[in-house]
Parts: structure tokens; C-alpha cells; sequence
């Protein structure tokens, strides 16, 4: 098996943006997620709600910016956050450094609601413990080409058997990982309690349950039933529906593309 994708999210329920190598911190990947879009109180907006933030592409500038983009939007260069502390609502953080307002009226344009850009300055506040694996979407999410084959073919038949034309392979980004390894069998993660990816070890801290986010294209923001409808005829107990594993990592360093990957 090997590490055949890596992926970081600079904004929560933004755009994923492919890496060759990324660097291990406690809290995850080196530059996943430090940056979210909240309401004025401080909660942070969810996409199911308002499925254009998966339109958002945002690139780190070597200043410890952003690069906004999204269809419909002008490009916005964002400078390092530098504004007021506020709190948060979220049940993970309990504040952020807000960013510059020619973000936020960026994001309430985008939105159609008033919003606000912030940055997590101290990731380090996050709860990350081995046992729960971490808040806000933390520390580290792993899926299979395997297991997402064979979701693949359960949607296919499911359609079959409605008489309808099977739909076409999902995009994996619908379910936001930050590592896809590929040569295990499906679901075969299920099974595992530790995972070594070159030089790193990680405990697989939980399974991870799939909300009603996964239904909206990334590509097209369009709400579907799938994954969800076929999800919770093979994978659902629990009362959850579940898809890909959590982790946190027992030691640092740098993951690259390529890496051997080794169940425990």
C-alpha cells in the first residue's frame, strides 16, 4: 500500500489543495484548516447550509496570507490576519484573530449573509487526545481508493435496480480527506488500530461518520442523495453512517506522496 494523495484545506470547507509532501504538526497537516468563515456570533457556517464555500479556492502567500478565489468573485489577496481576537462559538475553539474586512465583506458577498474570515493563530488550542482524535474536523482524515471503489459499485447497482443509468464515480473531495492511500482492500481501514505512512506513526483514534455535506457536488455545489442513500444501506450502525478513519500522529515529520503505508 501507499500514500497516492495528500491534501490540505487552508479554509474549513474550502477548496482541498493536492501536495507532494506535507509536514506533521500535533494538530495535523501543516496548513489544514487554520482559517474558517463564521457568522456574526461567532459559529462557524456550515456548508450544507451554504454549499458555495466548497467553490472557494484559497492559496497560502509566502506572507501568511490568502489567495481568494471562487467563480462569480473577484480575486482577493488577504494579508496575514492581524485584526481583533473574537470569540467563537464553535464547540472545538474558543477564539480567532479576525481577518482583514475586505475578507469578510468578500465572504458576506460570496455568502449572501454576513460572515466573517478568522484565523486560528495557536492551533495548539484545539482538544487533540488520542482517545477522541481531536475537534474541528482534527487532527488527520485517511481514506481508500478501495473502499471508494467499491462505494462506487454499490451506487451503481442501487441504481440498476431502480432502473435508473448509473451515475458517474464520486469525487473523492466530497468527503474532505487529508490523506488517500491506495492498495488496501475495501474497507479493510475498519479493522485498523495504528497506521505507520513512511516515518510517521499514527493511532486511528475513531471511524469517521459521514454528515449531509457529502451530498452537495463539489464540483457543481448541487444537491444529491448520494453518498448518503447507499451509505446507509451498507455502512450504517450506530445510528451513523460511516466512511474513512481518523488519526493522530504519535511522532513528526514529513509525509510525501509515494509513502509506504503499513496497517497495525
Amino acid at each position: 500500500m501507499e500514500l497516492a494523495e495528500i491534501r490540505t484545506y487552508p479554509i474549513k470547507s474550502g477548496k482541498g489543495v493536492p501536495r507532494l509532501s506535507a509536514g506533521v504538526l500535533p494538530w495535523g497537516l501543516e496548513g489544514d484548516r487554520r482559517w474558517g468563515v463564521v457568522d456574526p456570533q461567532g459559529e462557524l457556517i456550515w456548508v450544507g447550509e451554504h454549499p458555495r464555500l466548497l467553490s472557494v479556492s484559497a492559496a497560502e502567500t509566502p506572507e501568511g496570507g490568502l489567495r481568494l478565489s471562487a467563480p462569480g468573485m473577484g480575486e482577493l489577496t488577504v494579508p496575514p490576519a492581524a485584526g481583533d481576537v473574537i470569540s467563537l462559538s464553535c464547540s472545538a475553539l474558543d477564539r480567532a484573530v479576525l481577518a482583514h474586512a475586505d475578507a469578510c465583506e468578500w465572504f458576506t458577498r460570496l455568502l449572501g449573509m454576513p460572515a466573517r474570515l478568522v484565523w486560528l493563530d495557536d492551533p495548539g488550542r484545539r482538544t487533540i487526545t488520542e482517545a477522541t482524535g481531536g475537534l474541528w474536523d482534527g487532527p488527520l482524515h485517511l481514506v481508500s481508493t478501495g473502499s471508494l471503489r467499491r462505494l462506487d459499485d454499490w451506487i451503481a447497482e442501487g441504481a440498476v435496480e431502480r432502473g435508473e443509468h448509473p451515475p458517474d464515480p464520486l469525487d473523492v473531495a466530497r468527503f474532505r480527506p487529508n490523506l488517500i492511500v491506495d492498495g488496501a482492500e475495501p474497507f479493510a481501514e475498519d479493522a485498523w488500530t495504528s497506521v505507520r505512512i513512511g516515518e510517521i506513526d499514527f493511532h486511528v483514534s475513531v471511524p469517521c461518520d459521514r454528515c449531509a455535506a457529502t451530498v452537495w457536488d463539489p464540483a457543481t455545489q448541487e444537491r444529491g442523495k448520494e453518498p448518503l442513500r447507499t451509505l446507509a444501506r451498507h455502512r450504517r450502525w450506530d445510528g451513523n453512517t460511516w466512511f474513512g478513519i481518523r488519526m493522530v500522529p504519535r511522532n513528526l515529520g514529513e509525509l510525501r506522496v509515494g509513502d509506504e503505508v503499513k496497517p497495525g
